[in-house]
């Protein structure tokens, strides 16, 4: 069992303090292992088993807690009075009006409440409504670059970097040894995200074509996507979809964490641009299961990669606009601006100038990074920093 350190650092940072722990994360990234681990350190300082309640609703034993009032009733039966009750409920968007349950629940000032999702609806509208200023969410994704060689060893790093790509960052896969079975447990994630999350959640009756656009994303992770472009492009191919779908389509993707959306920002005017938006997907196994071995831009999967460690480290990730100059991410966090730019080599002089230019092209202090693959040792140009990204993804 990997421990997922800079997770479980937000648990203990926010144990018993009066708010409500919400982690969310595409299935399959690790909500549940991160609970049973916090669990553990509970119990390794003196938490007694019983005031530890745990309910996943999920798992066949708890489908008749369907509705907020037995989700209530279920964890009041188990309390234990005068001590502090640690609540985990797994997955608990299956409960109708559970919300309800939650406010209910946070209320008590013998209850610690922890509760995950698959699904970004587990916080909006009336949850958010309801709790507003009551949770903290904890944003979890597959393993990361430094997680996983933390299992693997940093031997040969370039090859491991290929395996981290085409056999996955689940968790679990890093227990499976044979290709065909990391396919077949993508295909179970896979399916039931499409098709328990998405397609039966949203109604969606035309699971063909749900599928046409989630392979036309995956084969244009990083590559400027507006839903008018998506919606033609896939007419052309003898597909009919209107651009209302493919906006719903997609809204859906993000909000059960397939896709992450990077919105376009114009640094010198300092405002949101409507176009030009890219998308990102939470898993490079993913992509490869669905599409197979089919040629892919290498320089855009790196930039996945990229974009998801940013928002491992706790920043906004934006794509970057500076004149006519377009800067791969701007990354905010509320203690600094970094600009990022990446490319998977820069050793011919053409392409590194074109690299640098859109990070020259800004005029202020902030750092500003080029990251590639090529194996040299770090330099400047300039005040911009190029950097290996494999050393920049195990580091700190």
């Amino acid at each position: 069992m990997i421990k997922r350190e800079e997770y479980l650092k937000e648990l203990r940072a926010f144990r018993e303090k009066r708010v409500i722990k919400v982690v969310s994360g595409i299935r399959r990234c690790g909500k549940s292992t991160l609970f049973d681990l916090f669990k553990e350190e509970l119990l390794a300082v003196g938490v007694e088993k019983e005031q530890i309640i745990s309910f996943n609703f999920e798992t066949a034993d708890n489908y008749d807690i369907d509705d907020f009032k037995k989700l209530y009733k279920a964890v009041e039966n188990r309390l234990c009075p005068n001590k502090m009750n640690y609540v985990f409920l797994d997955e608990v968007q299956q409960v109708r009006e559970f919300q309800r349950a939650c406010d209910s629940l946070y209320i008590l000032k013998n209850v610690d409440l922890y509760i995950t999702g698959s699904n970004a609806m587990l916080l909006s509208g009336e949850l958010a409504t309801l709790l507003s200023g009551r949770y903290i969410e904890i944003k979890m994704l597959p393993l990361s670059f430094k997680e996983y060689i933390s299992v693997k060893g940093e031997s040969d790093l370039s090859r491991k970097y290929r395996d981290y790509l085409t056999k996955s960052s689940f968790p679990y896969t890093l227990e499976l040894s044979r290709s065909k079975d990391i396919h077949s447990y993508l295909d179970g994630i896979y399916s039931s995200i499409v098709l328990k999350d998405i397609v039966a959640r949203k109604k969606i009756a035309d699971a063909a074509m749900l599928e046409n656009v989630i392979r036309f994303m995956f084969d244009n992770i990083g590559n400027p996507c507006s839903t008018t472009k998506i919606a033609n492009t896939l007419k052309s191919s003898g597909h009919n979809i209107s651009v209302h779908t493919v906006e719903n389509y997609l809204k859906a993707l993000c909000e059960s964490f397939v896709l992450y959306k990077a919105d376009r920002y114009d640094i010198k005017g300092k405002q949101y641009l409507r176009s030009g938006a890219k998308y990102y997907v939470a898993d490079i196994g993913l992509r490869y299961y669905l599409l197979g071995q089919k040629p892919a831009d290498l320089g855009h999967i790196l930039e996945n990669v990229v974009y998801l460690e940013l928002l491992r480290r706790g920043y906004e990730v934006f794509v970057g606009k500076s004149d006519k100059s377009e800067i791969d991410f701007i990354a905010i966090n509320e203690e600094d601006t970094e600009y990022y730019q990446v490319a998977l080599t820069v050793r011919d002089e053409k392409t590194l100038l074109r690299e640098l230019a859109p990070l020259a092209s800004v005029n202020d202090h902030n750092g500003k990074y080029l990251l590639t693959l090529d194996d040299d040792p770090p330099c400047s140009h300039n005040g911009i920093k190029q950097v290996n990204a494999l050393d920049w993804l195990l580091k700190e």
